[in-house]
């Protein structure tokens, strides 16, 4: 596949960081040096008082998105801009993420190779969640996880689950993580998860802290679909651990991979086995 010509690109900075403002000029100024204009996210331009481009607008208007703070930044910048169908450059500002790899000091290294299409467009899957809020259809996309929870400390909830539209579980504890691939280093990894190829079609289903010793997390192929219900409990759905919505009992919610996949673009040489070795201190 032809690289994409990258003429212009809109940048996300992380929130409630204004001494990003040097590094955004940092970046700015790389980017023009290869003849590629910068649009700043307005909540993004606010925060550093510069002027900036709604979000929506900036995604319809630029050929590549690029986020300057962590992975957190990252995610959030994936879930709004999903139905623009834009790739999106990670630079971290701070330590190593594990997708964003790239940091301020060798941006001007990769900006070089990036206008010569010497990079690598990472496909990932996405979750795509569906559940009746106020008599509304809502739609949510998650890149980590989607979390079916308690809404008490006090209280354990059931969770019936069902694998395209089969009866596969109860879950019986304090809640159930639906995780993607590259989710499954987060919360999933945390609650005993399985680490899972972030290239994988694939996602994984984890208890958490659940009541019987004999419930343990399962991974089903892309191609199923799982409805997950509270018939004795209200439930709270926690969206990447970003946004978060109430069901009222016996109410559900339909969860499966999206039917496109998230871009994400990486340096030739990424290597996730090294970022996993890093982060996890594995062989230390």
């Amino acid at each position: 596949m032809k690289p994409k010509i990258i003429k212009k690109v809109g940048v996300i900075l992380r929130p409630s960081t204004p001494e990003l403002k040097k590094s955004y000029y940092k970046l700015e100024k790389i980017f023009n040096k290869y003849n590629i204009d910068v649009a700043l996210d307005s909540i993004s331009g606010g925060m550093i008082g510069i002027m900036g481009m709604e979000f929506d607008i900036l995604c319809q208007n630029v050929d590549i998105l690029v986020t300057l703070g962590g992975d957190g930044t990252l995610i959030s910048t994936v879930r709004r801009s999903f139905k623009y169908d834009i790739a999106v450059l990670g630079v971290y500002a701070g330590n190593l993420g594990f997708l964003a790899d790239v940091n301020l000091a060798e941006l001007d290294g990769f900006v070089a190779k990036l206008v010569s299409g010497e990079y690598r467009l990472d496909e990932r899957a996405i979750l795509e969640a569906k559940f009746m809020q106020n008599e509304n259809e809502v739609l949510v996309y998650a890149f980590n996880d989607i979390v079916l929870t308690r809404p008490s400390v006090s209280n354990m909830i059931h969770i019936e689950t069902l694998v395209d539209s089969k009866a596969f579980n109860t879950y019986y504890g304090d809640g159930v993580i639906v995780s993607t691939p590259t989710g499954s280093t987060a919360y999933n990894l945390s609650a005993g998860g399985p680490v899972l190829f972030p290239l994988t079609n694939v996602f994984a289903l984890t208890p958490i802290c659940p009541h019987s010793l004999t419930q343990r997390p399962v991974v089903l192929p892309g191609e199923y679909s799982i409805e997950m219900k509270t018939p004795k409990d209200k439930a709270l759905v926690i969206v990447d651990g970003q946004d978060m919505h109430e069901l009222e009992i016996g109410e559900s919610v339909h969860i499966q991979l999206a039917s496109k996949k998230v871009k994400l673009i990486h340096r030739i040489e990424f290597n996730y086995f090294e970022v996993l070795k890093e982060k996890l201190n594995w062989g230390d």
